[in-house]
């Protein structure tokens, strides 16, 4: 199965591995729900690796949103944080849009309108996450169970 980012080789060579990407957009597509968190989780700790500076989620497509997918953002966001790395959430749909407003977290996480102003240059945003910050595990999902 090939997926975004996958890659093929011939046999007997080695694959190098990259250096993270700066800059990195992720378009999402269909509903943001506890279906789709667990590999959303996955594909974002694949993107927030020291070394990138920005990641921008396109949420155009985004149909819908619940709790999981909403926690899915701000765990994100955390783990930004303390990587160094700047999170911006662009485009989303109305029914994100109404959702974000409606549980504040418009007010925490930052959104733009348009995908040119998420990918602008950097404000004077930190790019080293501060000397007292650990990067964070992502939450197991509910309390007491273990993440395999």
């Amino acid at each position: 199965m090939t997926g975004p980012g996958a890659t093929s080789r011939p046999p007997g060579r080695r694959q190098e591995t990259a250096p993270p990407a700066v800059r990195t957009v992720v378009r999402l597509d269909g509903p943001l729900d506890a279906a789709a968190v667990p590999a959303l989780r996955e594909r974002l700790a694949g993107v927030l690796q020291p070394g990138t500076r920005l990641v921008v989620l396109d949420l155009s497509l985004v149909s819908s949103c619940d709790s999981a997918g909403l926690a899915v953002l701000m765990g994100a966001e955390r783990r930004a944080r303390a990587l160094g790395i700047t999170l911006r959430l662009a485009v989303p749909s109305a029914p994100v849009t109404k959702l974000l407003r409606l549980t504040g977290l418009d007010r925490n996480l930052t959104v733009y309108p348009d995908l040119r102003g998420a990918l602008a240059a950097e404000r004077h945003e930190p790019t080293d996450p501060p000397p007292h910050v650990q990067p964070e595990a992502w939450p197991s999902g509910r309390p007491g169970q273990e993440r395999t």
